[in-house]
Formats: C-alpha cells, sequence, structure tokens
C-alpha cells in the first residue's frame, strides 16, 4: 500500500464511495483497536470506542482539509472516543480483558527467542505497566499511550488532542511519575541508589 493509494481512497471516501471507506477501515483497523485497547483495556470497550471512532471519520470526511495527515486524524478521533466513553461510563479503572498482553499489539520489543523465564519475566512486567495504566485518569493514559507505545512526538500528540504542546508535557511528566510510582511500590522498579561517597563502583 502507497501514499498515492490511500490519498486517492480518502478522496474517493470524501465523496461519499462506501468501498474506498472500507478500504480505508482495513487498513487502519488493526492500529485503531490496537490504540483503542491500549486506553480502554476492555476488548468490548475498545471495539465499541473504535467502531464510533470509524464512524465520526465517516460523518467527517467531507469536511476533512488534510491539514494533518489522516491517521493523526483517525487517532484523534479514537483517542477522544475512549476518553468520552470512559467518561460516560465511569470505566477509569475497568479490570477486564487484555491489553498490552494481547499478541495483536505492537509493543517494540525484540523478537529474539527469549527463554521461558524471560517470557514470564516480560509478562510479568506487561500485567505491571498495564495496571499501571489503568491507575491513571484517561487524559494522563492517552497521552502515554501515543507517546510511549506509539512513538508521536510531543507536537503530534499536541495536533491529535488540540492541546498545547506545554499542556502534552505536562501530562506526559505527570503521568510517568504515576507510573513510576505505582511500579516502585509493586516492587518492579527499584529507586536509584544513594552516592555514599565510597567507591564507586558495585
Amino acid at each position: 500500500m502507497n501514499d498515492l493509494q490511500e490519498r486517492q481512497w480518502i478522496a474517493a471516501a470524501r465523496r461519499g464511495d462506501q468501498d474506498a471507506f472500507a478500504s480505508l477501515v482495513r487498513l487502519y483497523e488493526k492500529r485503531v483497536m490496537a490504540l483503542a485497547l491500549r486506553i480502554c483495556r476492555s476488548p468490548e470497550d475498545a471495539a465499541e470506542a473504535a467502531q464510533e471512532a470509524f464512524l465520526a471519520a465517516w460523518q467527517g470526511l467531507p469536511g476533512f482539509r488534510g491539514e494533518a495527515s489522516f491517521s493523526t486524524w483517525l487517532y484523534r478521533l479514537t483517542s477522544n472516543a475512549c476518553v468520552d466513553l470512559l467518561r460516560r461510563e465511569g470505566r477509569h479503572r475497568s479490570a477486564a480483558g487484555p491489553s498490552l498482553n494481547d499478541e495483536e499489539t505492537d509493543l517494540h520489543l525484540p523478537d529474539d527467542a527469549p527463554g521461558p523465564q524471560e517470557q514470564a519475566e516480560r509478562r510479568e512486567l506487561r500485567d505491571q505497566i498495564e495496571a499501571a495504566l489503568q491507575s491513571l485518569t484517561p487524559e494522563h493514559r492517552q497521552v502515554l499511550v501515543l507517546r510511549e507505545m506509539h512513538q508521536l512526538s510531543y507536537d503530534e500528540i499536541a495536533r491529535v488532542l488540540k492541546l498545547d504542546v506545554g499542556t502534552v508535557k505536562s501530562r506526559i511528566s505527570r503521568g510517568r511519575k504515576q507510573l513510576r510510582n505505582f511500579l516502585l511500590k509493586s516492587g518492579n522498579f527499584s529507586p536509584p541508589a544513594a552516592s555514599k561517597g565510597s567507591g564507586k563502583e558495585g
């Protein structure tokens, strides 16, 4: 799939071509679902938010002017749909279903055939990170997911969420601090050792 094909689908979908829009859905559905899973956690909630995001995209396409890329625009719709759903139904800390453990989500972890012990440790860390993410507010969770897991820049996140860059940086900083505190309490991370002034090795 090349950029030209995507632009042709977007142009056709803006004119009401449902087949072209279906092609866009197939192109982005895994990425949209991965983002929704990481914010909502529950697969049912994520599927609902993803559906709402694609519906919003279909309804909004006639007014899409391309100031941001289609993917950035779709990330914004997805993220907003997730937060709206969580607020609407009070699911800030949903405990149902996997997210980071789901093999369909891309964690950017090296695939070098780790041994059973390493696999178990990696799964445990993923569980703890997921639990930590669910301890955050939806607003802090969405910026961390976009930054740490989808590798968006501060400027890109600001465009996706229509926020000031300063607000994005502030939320990411606070979210990281809350994550770190959660993981420290769970025993997964250790605080930096205090310098004793006697020897630097060991």
